[in-house]
This record gives C-alpha cells, sequence and structure tokens, in this order.
C-alpha cells in the first residue's frame, strides 16, 4: 500500500457514499472520503487528512463525470451542504437508497436474502417540507440576512428561498427582515449572546392551506410586534404567529416558553383523512406527502381486520397510532415526551377516537410493566424508534409478547438491521422490506419492515372421522411448540416453525401449507442455519418422527 500524506494529489473513481453524503474510492487499498463527489465520478483531489488506513480529501476538479451528476437546482448547495445529493439525479439517489438498505441488512442484520420491495420515491422532490427553521445573522454589508448554517460550522450561508420548502417562506422572511430593519433590530450573535431576532419558525398545512409563524426572541417581548402581525396577515392562509422566547446561550432553537400574538396558537392539517393539531413545539412529520405512503405501508402490513390489540411504541404526537386506530380494535400508544401525549390525546380527541390509550414514559419500561403486571398482550406490535433504535429491554419484550406481526418504521437502516437480527434470532422472519425516501436530495431514508412469528393455529375447530386416522403416523408425535422446548432445551437454540417445516419438508415429511409459503410473490425467505438443521433433526429423531 502506498504511503500518502497531506497534500499530495489522488485521481480516483467514487464507487460508495458515506452516511453523510462524502464520496468514497479507493486507491491500492487506501479509501479515501471526498465531498461534493457523485458515485462514478472520476475526480482528482487533493489530500486533507490521511490516517492508517483512510483519509479525508478536498475535490480539485471532475475529470469524467458520472452518468448520475446532474446541477444543482440551488444556487448555494455546495456552502450550504444541508442537501448533500443535490448533484446526483433523483433516480440515481433512490438506486443508492435502496442500496444503503439492502447492504445495511445483510452486512450487520446477517440476512443472506432480502424480501425488498421498490423504494417509494416521490414524484416531484422539491418544495416538500412543510417546516422550516431559518437562523437570522448578519452579512458583509451589516445587513440582516436569513438562510442556514454552513456544514460543521455557525456561519450563515444567506439563502431565504430553500427549494425544499414552500414558497411562502421567502415572503415571511422578507417582511420580518424589513421589519428588522425599520425598527433597527437586531440579530442574534451567539459569540456575545446580544441580539434580538434568533430563528424564524415557519410550518405550513399543506391539505389545509394553513400557516404559522413564530419568532424565537433573545428577549421578552418584540418591539412594534402588532405591525409585524399586521404585515404577516397579508400572506394568504396566516393561521398563527407567535413568539417563543430562548435566552438560554445554546444550540437548541426553541425555547419552552410560547406567547401568542395571533390566532389559536396552532395549525391543523391531515394525514390521510387523520387530522392532527399542530403547535410551534409538535413533533410532526416534515414531508406529508411521504408520510401517508410510509404510513399506509405499516397500516397494510399490520393486516388488520377490526380485531387486534395494537401497541404503537414511540408513538410522538400519535400519527400512527391514529392510522392504526380506524382499524384496529384497540391500540395503545407510548412515548417519552409528556407534551406529545398530551397532542396525542388531543388529537384523538379531534377525530373522535375513542380506541386508543396512551401512556407517557420510555417504551423499554412501559411495555414490561404492563405485560407483567397487567398480563396486556399484543396482535401486532409496531415501532418507530429514533436513530439509535430500540432499546433490548424493549426487544426482549416484544418477543416474550410474542404477537403474530411486528411492523418497524425506521430511519437508520443500520439500527434497524442490528434490530431485525435479534427479532430474526428468536423466532421471527423477515416477510417484507422497504423503502421511502422522505428527504430528497439528502442521505437520509425511511424503511418500513414486516417480521411474522409463525404460530400454530390452536382455535381452529376440526371434524375428525377417528376411522380414518392412523394413531402411527409420525407426523402426530410431536407439535411445532413440542420441537421447539426440545430444541431450545438440548440445545440452546431458539427455532421458528418456518425452520422446523423447512427440514420436516427435507425429512420427506408433510408440513402444512401455512407454514413453507411466504406472505407475498416477491419474498425470499431465510434458509435454516445448519447449526439449527441439525438440532431439529435431533428432536424429529427424538420424537420417532424420521
Amino acid at each position: 500500500m502506498a504511503e500518502w500524506k497531506k497534500n499530495d494529489r489522488i485521481q480516483v473513481l467514487i464507487e460508495d457514499l458515506s452516511e453523510t453524503g462524502e464520496g468514497i474510492g479507493k486507491t491500492d487499498g487506501f479509501t479515501w472520503f471526498i465531498k461534493d463527489t457523485v458515485i462514478g465520478d472520476q475526480v482528482e483531489a487533493k489530500a486533507m487528512k490521511v490516517k492508517k488506513s483512510y483519509g479525508f480529501a478536498h475535490l480539485e476538479r471532475i475529470i469524467k463525470p458520472s452518468e448520475g451528476r446532474i446541477t444543482p437546482r440551488c444556487p448555494v448547495a455546495r456552502q450550504c451542504g444541508g442537501c448533500q445529493l443535490q448533484a446526483m439525479s433523483y433516480e440515481e439517489q433512490l438506486r443508492y437508497k435502496e442500496r444503503k438498505i439492502y447492504g445495511n441488512i445483510t452486512r450487520i442484520g446477517g440476512f443472506t436474502e432480502v424480501p425488498m420491495l421498490p423504494i417509494m420515491g416521490m414524484d416531484e422532490p422539491w418544495r416538500y417540507r412543510n417546516k422550516a427553521q431559518f437562523p437570522w445573522g448578519l452579512d458583509k454589508e451589516g445587513r440582516p440576512v436569513a438562510g442556514f448554517y454552513a456544514g460543521r460550522t455557525h456561519a450563515i450561508i444567506g439563502c431565504e428561498d430553500c427549494l425544499l420548502g414552500v414558497e411562502e417562506n421567502q415572503e415571511v422572511l422578507r417582511r420580518i427582515k424589513a421589519h428588522m430593519e425599520r425598527y433597527h433590530l437586531a440579530p442574534y450573535e451567539e459569540s456575545t449572546h446580544k441580539g434580538l431576532i434568533r430563528h424564524t419558525l415557519i410550518r405550513k398545512g399543506f391539505q389545509t392551506g394553513e400557516l404559522m409563524v413564530c419568532q424565537v426572541i433573545n428577549g421578552n417581548q418584540l418591539p412594534h410586534s402588532e405591525e409585524l402581525v399586521k404585515s404577516l396577515l397579508e400572506i394568504p392562509g396566516m393561521t398563527s404567529i407567535s413568539l417563543n422566547v430562548n435566552r438560554e446561550q445554546t444550540n437548541v432553537i426553541l425555547g419552552n416558553k410560547v406567547e401568542n400574538l395571533y390566532g389559536p396558537g396552532y395549525i391543523t392539517d391531515y394525514i390521510g383523512s387523520v387530522q392532527y393539531r399542530i403547535s410551534p413545539l409538535s413533533f410532526y412529520q416534515v414531508n406529508p406527502v411521504q408520510t401517508e405512503k410510509l404510513y399506509g405501508t405499516a397500516l397494510e402490513y399490520a393486516g388488520l381486520t377490526g380485531g387486534e390489540t395494537v401497541w404503537d411504541l414511540y408513538c410522538g404526537i400519535g400519527t400512527i397510532s391514529l392510522f392504526l386506530a380506524q382499524k384496529a380494535k384497540k391500540v395503545y400508544g407510548v412515548e417519552i415526551v409528556p407534551q406529545a401525549i398530551d397532542d396525542a390525546r388531543e388529537n384523538a380527541r379531534l377525530n373522535g377516537i375513542e380506541n386508543a390509550e396512551f401512556f407517557v414514559g420510555k417504551a423499554e419500561e412501559v411495555l414490561p410493566e404492563q405485560y407483567e403486571k397487567n398480563q396486556v398482550y399484543a396482535d401486532v406490535i409496531v415501532v418507530d424508534p429514533p436513530r439509535k433504535g430500540c432499546d433490548e429491554k424493549c426487544l426482549e419484550t416484544i418477543v416474550k409478547m410474542g404477537p403474530e406481526r411486528v411492523v418497524y418504521v425506521s430511519c437508520d437502516s443500520a439500527t434497524l438491521a442490528r434490530d431485525l437480527k435479534y427479532l430474526a434470532e428468536r423466532g421471527y422472519e423477515l416477510v417484507k422490506v422497504r423503502g421511502c425516501d422522505m428527504f430528497p436530495w439528502t442521505t437520509h431514508v425511511e424503511t418500513v419492515v414486516l417480521l411474522s412469528q409463525q404460530k400454530p393455529n390452536d382455535r381452529i375447530k376440526v371434524d375428525l372421522d377417528l376411522d380414518e386416522l392412523d394413531a402411527t403416523s409420525a407426523e402426530t408425535k410431536a407439535t411445532y411448540a413440542e420441537i421447539k422446548d426440545y430444541v431450545l432445551k438440548e440445545h440452546g437454540l431458539k427455532v421458528s416453525n418456518l425452520y422446523i417445516s423447512q427440514v420436516k419438508r427435507k425429512c420427506g415429511l408433510e408440513v402444512g401449507e401455512n407454514y413453507n409459503l411466504a406472505k407475498s410473490e416477491d419474498a425470499k425467505q431465510p434458509n435454516c442455519p445448519e447449526e439449527k438443521e441439525k438440532a431439529i433433526v435431533d428432536a424429529l429423531e427424538h420424537f420417532g418422527m424420521i
């Protein structure tokens, strides 16, 4: 391997992208990370930092552009860094995101086959964000400017019309800037903790057209606020105007105190037919078009017929819970943020949904407590955890409760893969995996997964003709549950019904069709590992079935 040092010039083909969107290329087995490149680019770059087996380099020129390279639509895309993939065609982005999900599930999860369905992309991947937060600062001429922080800095890149946000954002910022200039109101400076105007938060209900503006200030009042309200009300759809007081020296954008200047203090919006009330502090998915696809898929995977009890873990303001409640007998939601649960209860009331109940607390504490103390059970469990994935205690309780189906919604396919491995090792099979592009032009991608626990149905009514029964038939000697217990006791292994059915078929035994058919035509099934196969064969021999 060649010895590389700082300022060396390299030529490299970009073969992949990192989690943060940097291009990855190799020279003689040495890995380089190069910002602003696209998979397929042949580039020349200058080494900036060199470690033992990898380094970071600065793009100098593109020798041969990738077929997937396009000209970014936003003039400040490179400086801003919020859209890491603006130089990559949208079709190529979707392929990259599918590969990322598949790669993590096979590499981290250890699955040899992944039942992938096509990623859900957007017909129009611009102007999809219903929420924007603009910091204020001063430009080189000393005038107020709003925009975004440049990557890894707190220097503001002026951008009052982000192409991911709604068109009204620009008009809101223009009017706030005019107010600042008219009354000489200074933007906030982090270094000195002086200045009044910090961030402007804007939200829009895509279905209702309602607009919300919340101005964050480093003080208790905004001079001439009634003038600003009057100006903002000229924008069609303006429904709620408020001040948020944040006097802390912190990176956190919003403080806890909200003062209402106009309107009810919230806007409403719909996902499907479910209405949600959104206040300045509420968490709400930022891409409503894709959220409807994502939650619709989660609802489809839940397979509800009206008689099921469903648990929705990490439920937020009840967005998925209320979607599920339309088709379930009972839904329980769990979330650690008390205000989110207040919103969830209010949203349930707003929609006349009476079969949803919400708990404040950690999923990994509430679920075991309800299961062990109150004997609650679940037919279906839906999880939508933060980036770090599910807590192991939470996964452990899911396995103990043994729901027929687990629907896992994930914003990080790496932690998803880790959790899928845990569940697959404890009797759950991977049935469907589907990506959903919630954040076009960035490296983020959501995934929704269906896992199924195959169990014999012990409530089937069967009429038997005893004369036709051959009591010596090998297949009657042990149930799937007995085989599982034997394998666990004798070999310390947990095996699924699917694995047992695969081994039985190999041994020429009859298998009920429920145990060897996939749930969809596209599904690919995991094969029983050799160690588990030997243990199952031992059980079949023990019970005299072979």
